[in-house]
């Protein structure tokens, strides 16, 4: 009885550590993603229909890769057929260069899991969802 439970708990403990590992275990904070949003606002509206220098990022959440019709990408971005979901935003915001080499952003992407959390948290709340 005592190595099925030990098993359980193996079970039970590895989807949690997976999760950690990858970056979206922890709860972002909005009004904190916020505050992280403001090193995006100079080239990304949260605005239905608005683009700057960026896409805009009304309704990120659930939406395809370059799908602002009025927005120019990168051929790297057309062809990089991803789904916005709050664990590839994740990856993106790590590093966008490395998830889709030849992207037009020039950001270099946020290193803390908790920035990255946070401003997805907010993108969640303020820039709604396309599904």
């Amino acid at each position: 009885m005592r190595f099925s439970s030990r098993l359980l708990d193996t079970f039970l403990i590895l989807p949690t550590l997976l999760l950690v590992g990858s970056g979206i275990a922890q709860a972002g904070d909005p009004a904190q993603g916020k505050k992280v949003f403001v090193k995006c606002q100079a080239c990304h509206s949260l605005e239905a229909g608005v683009n700057k220098v960026g896409p805009g990022l009304h309704g990120i959440i659930g939406k395809a890769s370059a799908a602002e019709a009025d927005f120019n990408y990168s051929d790297a971005m057309k062809n990089a057929q991803l789904k916005w979901t709050p664990e590839s935003l994740d990856q993106y915001l790590l590093n966008p260069r490395k998830m889709v080499p030849g992207t037009k952003m020039a950001f270099p992407g946020l290193p803390k899991e908790k920035d990255r959390a946070d401003v997805i948290s907010y993108l969640e709340q303020a820039a709604g969802s396309s599904q």
